[in-house]
């Protein structure tokens, strides 16, 4: 883990707001080593105009799409739960997903639906997004990815019960392999109430259903 220490701070104000990037200085710089020699690998030419910078920028991109191994998904839900006598379903759905197959190393995208039953607490609905991310900015298989969200919840909530579906789309099986370019791989993962066949129904209706 990153310490705090190493982290060097970047400001930027973009549309009025402040961006800080944040990052290893001593760690871009050993990433960008290995990226410059593979460009030389593959044929290309590091100190041409359009490469110079890349090494860096990969180094830096590949730190943003995993720092999901610096996040704590059982303090982010802690920090806003909430003692609350509510026991329906409280559902998040359509949450953007973005993670790395860890196989290929290519991205995979599509969208997490995730429901949970409090059980004397409720979380901050911005919470569950966050989780999502916490375990997607890391190397990933799908199938892991949906148990690892699940337990997070369960085991620091502690609901009724919980449920997930994911659909993404992986480059992996559309840009190599098997080139199909239309798949759509759908996992899903249930505990408690959601392990019944009415309340599993009543969730996976709700999240196929559109607003207005």
């Amino acid at each position: 883990m990153i310490k705090e220490t190493d982290l060097h701070d970047r400001n930027e104000f973009i549309d009025g707001y402040e961006k800080i990037d944040r990052y290893n200085p001593q760690l871009i710089e050993n990433l960008s080593i290995h990226y410059k020699d593979i460009l030389k690998q593959i044929g290309e030419i590091p100190s041409r105009e359009g490469l110079l910078k890349t090494p860096e920028r990969v180094a830096k991109a590949l730190l943003y799409l995993t720092q999901g191994y610096d996040l704590d998904a059982t303090e982010i839900l802690n920090s806003a739960m909430f003692k609350e006598d509510y026991s329906q379903m409280v559902i998040v759905k359509d949450i953007e997903v973005y993670s790395m197959c860890e196989h290929h190393m290519l991205p995979f995208f599509g969208k997490a639906h995730i429901a949970y039953i409090p059980n004397g607490y409720v979380v901050g609905l911005s919470k569950i997004p966050r989780v999502v991310d916490v375990f997607a900015r890391r190397l990933q298989v799908q199938e892991r990815l949906t148990n690892e969200i699940r337990d997070s919840i369960q085991q620091t909530l502690n609901p009724l019960g919980v449920g997930i579906v994911i659909e993404c789309r992986h480059l992996c099986m559309s840009m190599r392999g098997v080139q199909k370019q239309n798949s759509v791989t759908t996992t899903s993962a249930f505990t408690g109430e959601f392990l019944k066949e009415k309340t599993r129904g009543e969730f996976l209706n709700l999240i196929s259903s559109r607003l207005g």
